[in-house]
């Protein structure tokens, strides 16, 4: 760990404030060495006070390169200040040879997409934009619900740092308080010779510390983030760092791992009356289960859909 972030590391587990030479002290590094690394530190957007008995850490939420490979040290991981979309970049970098798992992290996306090419709303600083790249090298019908075991791993991390309730609409969203929070989507890249599929992309948007008021009008009572008045109880580095730690713990477990009952307890589409759209013809009917493959199946009438993709919407939320 580099001294910039002993430092950090130190002084944010310590509520009152601590001089340079306590610092240098602790961590056996000369003083000028704790002067350049909160200067570093305060370039990165770290806040520090300074006071006349030292230095004190004020909460910040850097997004940090460092931070995250300190909690996810098997994963390669690239932090840019801005991205087109964190899902090209991974794609490109598996085009140019990178193998996966990556993690591609942007603190500001600017031509967000989600599902079906659809642009979602984002503000620099207040959300989570990342996608992750693996090279699983394996036939499709070897493969894990990438998309359901991400949401899984998303609300499981939601709900643990935060203490609240969040719930899944199949297939790829996750709700808070009745509002769209985060959107997953997953991509394949196949090798033409073995037939395999050699790469997998998880990307995803979170609304992490949005205001509600910052939404667009149409967005406002479709759409929320975690902490819809803005401030923050915990940090994106410790959200996105749990987030993968959930999905990696889950994907370590399989073939026998339950993430497909949690996601049907979370899922608030069950027993609903929705209504979809197959082969251009629109139909009503109500939500019964989700197969072992991730699928929704539903009733309409005396017969049975079972729904691998495609948009879904609610009729009734009783």
């Amino acid at each position: 760990m580099s001294t910039k972030m002993r430092v950090l590391t130190l002084l944010k587990n310590t509520s009152e404030a601590l001089s340079g030479e306590k610092i240098a002290q602790e961590l056996g590094v000369s003083r000028t060495a704790i002067w350049k690394a909160i200067k570093e530190l305060e370039k990165a957007g770290y806040q520090f006070e300074h006071q006349a008995v030292g230095y004190r850490y004020l909460p910040s939420d850097v997004l940090s390169k460092e931070e995250l490979a300190h909690q996810l040290p098997s994963l390669t991981i690239d932090v840019a200040q801005t991205s087109d979309s964190t899902m090209k970049v991974a794609k490109y970098a598996a085009i140019e040879g990178q193998q996966g798992p990556a993690l591609f992290v942007a603190d500001m996306q600017e031509q967000p997409k989600g599902r079906f090419g659809r642009p979602f709303y984002s503000e620099k600083g207040r959300g989570i934009y990342m996608s992750l790249l693996l090279s699983p090298d394996r036939s499709f019908e070897e493969l894990p619900q990438y998309t359901v075991l991400a949401a899984v791993a998303v609300a499981e991390a939601i709900d643990s740092l935060v203490g609240v309730s969040t719930e899944i609409k199949w297939v790829n969203d996750i709700y808070l308080n009745g509002k769209k929070i985060c959107g997953i989507l997953s991509e394949a890249i196949s090798d033409m010779e073995s037939g395999h599929i050699a790469h997998i992309i998880v990307g995803m948007g979170l609304n992490f510390s949005l205001p509600q008021e910052h939404f667009p009008s149409e967005l406002q009572e479709k759409a929320s983030s975690i902490f819809a008045d803005g401030n923050a109880s915990i940090t994106r580095n410790e959200l996105i760092a749990k987030i993968w730690q959930r999905f990696f713990y889950h994907m370590d477990h399989l073939p026998t791992d339950n993430y497909l009952e949690i996601y049907r307890k979370k899922s608030f589409v069950l027993g609903k009356t929705v209504t979809f759209v197959q082969k251009n013809q629109e139909y009503t009917g109500i939500a019964q289960s989700i197969t072992e493959l991730g699928e929704l199946v539903v009733q309409v009438g005396k017969e049975s859909f079972i729904l691998s993709s495609g948009e879904i919407s609610l009729k009734s939320i009783q």
